[in-house]
């Protein structure tokens, strides 16, 4: 790997906030791998007031926040954790970049510290990694198909089966309509910039408030995310090189038409809802 250090994608701000103080383990409901994608209020940190220890911004290097969903999932509410099991937690992206963005956390003791180019030589490991995500593709991609099936074209006949409006004989008839999982992008960030191991699954839209500035949108949407799909990478591949590349300087093109906004953020930003109004409706 280079020992390049581009600059980060996120700030300290999002550093800072990615771990929040951890809830007493009785005042948790049953962990649901859809409650929290279900809720549509906006995802918000457990309150420390309810804590059983405050969490101490100082106690280790803020880089390392997403450890403490990697140790205790169980002390967090429904709001932050999908599912979690002994060898994977995915959470709620507390900074989403789109309109529904989760991390998968692996848990492995061996990998979870390591960049995803070095864990990902172990091909084990990235099998397990790729189930996951796989797993949690699907559970994001129902998520917006609850979220934006009533506005799509593709969904429509699927829509007046669940409004009553078309009447089926059989429950395996009922119309499959978009396939909203093939909306959701898998990878890492070819620099993270948090110390554990986490994998982005997000929709593709990049419609977020949280999409502050130019570092964050091409964070996604260059080769500096690099797809799960892709793995292992060659040894000569140029996104092991990222600050050489200089992707996240790089002129900002849209996603879904490719027009070049050039370096001018606040015009792609507005163009970005023109775009995800658009999407929905496909």
């Amino acid at each position: 790997m280079s020992k390049e250090t581009p600059e980060d994608a996120i700030t300290e701000e999002e550093i800072a906030g990615t771990a929040p103080s951890a809830l007493s383990a009785s005042s948790v409901p049953p962990r649901n791998a859809f409650s929290a994608l279900m809720n549509k209020r906006k995802a918000s940190p457990p309150s420390p007031s309810t804590s059983k220890k405050p969490y101490n911004k100082n106690a280790f290097d803020r880089r390392d926040g997403l450890g403490a969903y990697i140790d205790h999932p169980e002390k967090y509410d429904s709001s932050r954790i999908i599912f979690y099991e002994d060898d994977f937690v995915a959470i709620n992206d507390l900074y989403p970049k789109s309109s529904v963005h989760a991390l998968l956390l692996p848990r492995s003791n061996k990998h979870t510290l390591q960049h995803p180019f070095d864990a990902f030589e172990d091909t084990d490991f990235l099998a397990s990694v790729q189930e996951q995500a796989t797993k949690l593709r699907d559970i994001i991609g129902k998520e917006l198909q609850r979220r934006y099936g009533k506005f799509s074209k593709q969904d429509i006949p699927r829509e007046k089966v669940l409004n009553g409006e078309v009447e089926i004989d059989k429950p395996e008839e009922m119309p499959t309509g978009r396939e909203w999982n093939k909306e959701v992008k898998v990878g890492i960030h070819a620099h993270p910039s948090m110390n554990h191991l986490h994998i982005h699954v997000l929709s593709a839209d990049r419609y977020s408030d949280c999409m502050k500035h130019r570092k964050h949108y091409n964070s996604f949407a260059t080769p500096f995310f690099v797809e799960l799909e892709e793995f292992p990478l060659a040894k000569d591949d140029v996104r092991r090189h990222p600050g050489k590349e200089g992707y996240l300087d790089s002129d900002l093109l849209c996603w879904r038409c490719g027009r070049n906004f050039g370096n001018k953020f606040a015009r792609l930003k507005e163009h970005l809802k023109e775009e995800f109004d658009a999407w929905k409706r496909e």
